[in-house]
């Protein structure tokens, strides 16, 4: 179910394979368990353009252990056995998916329990087809909204996307940053105007500053190439890794949180 309990939400992307299908499924728990409301579960492709080199690495490891959508989806299925309540998509490049066909990939979805899917090379202007049978079978379709997105654009993002709109802070390939984009909070402004959805921030959010300032003006944070990059130096001991550092995003927002209102409580005494 995907669902943003927390402030921000935490949206946590693996690539499914990387370095094989066990350590991503320990590292897919022990995420949920450190605090992700949403786990994107990537599926490796052998031209990822979106994607930065740490993804991009991920995937051809990924490849190279054989991972496949099928995977991907299987994965799904068993950490919904296991976590009932954790939202789960399929991100994926649209090739593996016109490979199955988008019938056969929204069956499989659904008999796997999974809440929907992001294709991120899928467009707007080319998704009728897709979009009327993930509706069919009550599945999410989660689009990427750009700064360069014209209003109208991004009116039509926010009818045709289900589950929440993942807003990408700045143009280019993904990858951490050192800080937020500019026009980040400007863009999920715009988003706002033409739905009720959730609104995800993403493409370089690497540590807690970063993370609780995209609380402060949109529903959850999108953390992908830094949870990859940990999965890079940790390889098949990365599940401990992963969730030390979610908890940490989780843990600094609560301790400044905590500063705040104790803050408040001396102002008040000091009246």
């Amino acid at each position: 179910m995907i669902a943003f309990e927390h402030k921000p939400g935490l949206v946590a992307y693996v690539t499914c394979g990387d370095p094989d299908m066990a350590t991503t499924r320990a590292v897919a728990l022990s995420a949920i368990d450190a605090g992700a409301d949403v786990l994107e579960l990537g599926v490796p492709f052998s031209d990822p353009v979106a994607d930065g080199p740490v993804i991009q690495r991920a995937s051809e490891r990924a490849l190279k252990s054989g991972t496949s959508l099928a995977h991907a989806i299987g994965l799904g299925g068993e950490l919904r056995k296991l976590r009932p309540k954790a939202g789960l998509i399929i991100f994926s490049y649209l090739n593996p998916v016109l490979r199955l066909g988008f019938v056969n990939f929204a069956q499989q979805l659904v008999a796997a329990g999974l809440d929907g899917a992001l294709l991120t090379d899928l467009t707007i202007d080319e998704a009728d087809e897709y979009i009327e049978i993930m509706r069919t079978h009550n599945l999410a379709t989660v689009f990427l909204a750009a700064p360069t997105s014209t209003d109208e654009r991004l009116r039509r993002i926010g009818e045709l996307s289900r589950g929440f709109v993942y807003a990408v802070s700045r143009t280019g390939i993904t990858g951490e940053q050192r800080q937020i984009a500019g026009d980040a909070p400007q863009l999920v402004t715009r988003i706002r105007r033409f739905t009720s959805l959730p609104v995800a921030v993403g493409f370089g959010i690497s540590n807690s500053e970063q993370f609780q300032a995209v609380g402060e003006f949109a529903n959850a944070a999108v953390i992908g190439s830094a949870i990859v990059s940990l999965i890079e130096k940790h390889g098949r001991q990365s599940a401990e890794a992963v969730a030390e550092f979610i908890r940490g995003l989780r843990a600094e927002r609560s301790v400044a949180q905590a500063k705040q209102k104790s803050g408040a409580k001396r102002l008040e005494l000091g009246r």
